[in-house]
């Protein structure tokens, strides 16, 4: 019999004790394997979990973000076109972080068993972690409302993606850094200027 056999979730797992092996997501036992399974610990309580599936799914595409911008640009019609420029910006910095997936090709975890589903199978850089720093960015240049409300959900949602197991915390961090920078570097144009 083989050593190792793919399990239904189509993880490695190690026949000696059937737990799961990680292959590609850094050295075992090292800081970003000792963080997520830290983490995704905080996900057996049945609230925590049900949060964190809640945020996740509300990330994905970045479209809790999207509608937030959408909204904004319905509601404040002065700053209409802000807050349309801020959304592209978003959604710019979530595209950009998929093409980085696609060129990095870093697996997800499986040292633990996710807790949702993932829409790919690549994991650097967490790209709800770009939206969310892109929204927290873009928007809080904006003031009001998105200066306060938007960065505790951001950083939750940034949380969520470990304790449901799917990324590493060097992916959340690389995400929300991609996310920020490509915001900030936008920021002129948000408001209208060149």
């Amino acid at each position: 019999m083989d050593e190792l056999d793919d399990d239904v979730d189509g993880s490695l797992r190690d026949d000696v004790d059937g737990s799961p092996r990680d292959d590609a997501g850094g050295e075992p036992g090292g800081i970003d394997h000792r963080l997520l399974s830290a983490l995704h610990e905080c996900g057996a309580d049945s609230r925590v979990a049900a949060v964190a599936r809640a945020l996740s799914w509300s990330g994905e595409h970045g479209a809790l973000w999207l509608a937030v911008g959408i909204a904004g640009a319905a509601v404040d019609r002065e700053r209409r076109g802000a807050w349309l420029r801020a959304t592209a910006l978003t959604a710019t910095a979530h595209a950009v972080s998929m093409g980085v997936k696609r060129i990095v090709r870093r697996p997800r975890p499986t040292h633990v068993v996710p807790l949702v589903r993932t829409a790919g199978r690549h994991s650097f850089p967490s790209s709800h972690a770009t939206s969310a720093a892109a929204a927290t960015v873009a928007y809080g240049a904006l003031g009001a409302l998105g200066g306060r409300a938007i960065p505790p959900v951001a950083a939750a949602m940034c949380v969520s993606r470990m304790v449901v197991g799917v990324h590493y915390p060097s992916d959340v961090a690389a995400g929300a850094a991609l996310g920020a920078v490509t915001a900030r570097l936008g920021a002129r144009w948000i408001g209208g200027r060149s």
